[in-house]
């Protein structure tokens, strides 16, 4: 259903996106945000599920900077070399210009929706506090999310959590809520990566669930 483009940042670096429309008129436009794992299988599987519910979606390779098309599996390895790529080398300012860049690109195709997964429900806060042109944000099971919880959001945000996920324990969600009253909070009776069906962690009854809420909120705001 998809294809592989590029995407020109403002300082002129050209990264690599995954991008998908759907059959008639777009009903708005979502940017995907990948985990540490990189714009592999099943984020491009998420952009085509995006693009089959009415929306033009694209999923830029943020670590294009670093390593061109790089796509990662689900093993330890691939996990500790995502976290060095994720924490240690991306340069965090040039990553929030590439995520505007492709918040512009989608731009064409009607009001934006950011949604993210892990590292990417991170930068999806990130998008929702300090981007522009972002009409709707949806984070799923961002990681260090508590700690940036003071920001000041300008849009719309819904964020998707484990019950039983070890990275985030309760006690962030809680600090996230008390933070900001005016986020729509959800806890699912899973853990971390709930949403990916390539994952052991996969639960598809709160994947569906966060699905059909993610595309409500975002009907409400994108229409």
């Amino acid at each position: 259903m998809g294809e592989a483009v590029q995407i020109r940042s403002a300082d002129g670096f050209t990264l690599g996106a995954y991008q998908a429309a759907p059959d008639g008129a777009p009903k708005g436009a979502v940017v995907v945000i990948q985990e540490i794992f990189g714009v592999n299988n099943h984020i491009r599987e998420v952009v085509d599920g995006y693009a089959a519910d009415g929306y033009f979606a694209i999923a830029p390779q943020i670590f294009d900077r670093i390593e061109r098309d790089i796509e990662l599996g689900y093993e330890e390895a691939d996990m500790g070399k995502g976290i060095g790529l994720a924490f240690e080398k991306l340069d965090h300012a040039l990553t929030a210009q590439d995520l505007q860049a492709a918040i512009e690109a989608a731009s064409v195709h009607g009001k934006v929706g950011v949604v993210g997964y892990c590292f990417g429900g991170l930068l999806t806060w990130r998008c929702a506090c300090e981007l522009e042109g972002v009409s709707a944000a949806s984070a799923y099971y961002g990681g260090g999310l508590a700690n940036e919880a003071e920001k000041t959001p300008g849009c719309p945000v819904m964020m998707h959590f484990g019950e039983k996920d070890a990275h985030i324990p309760m006690s962030d969600v809680e600090k996230v809520q008390a933070a900001q009253p005016g986020v729509e909070v959800y806890v699912y009776d899973a853990d971390h990566g709930f949403n990916c069906d390539h994952r052991a962690s996969y639960d598809a009854a709160s994947a569906a669930l966060a699905k059909e809420r993610t595309l409500a909120f975002f009907a409400r705001h994108l229409a």
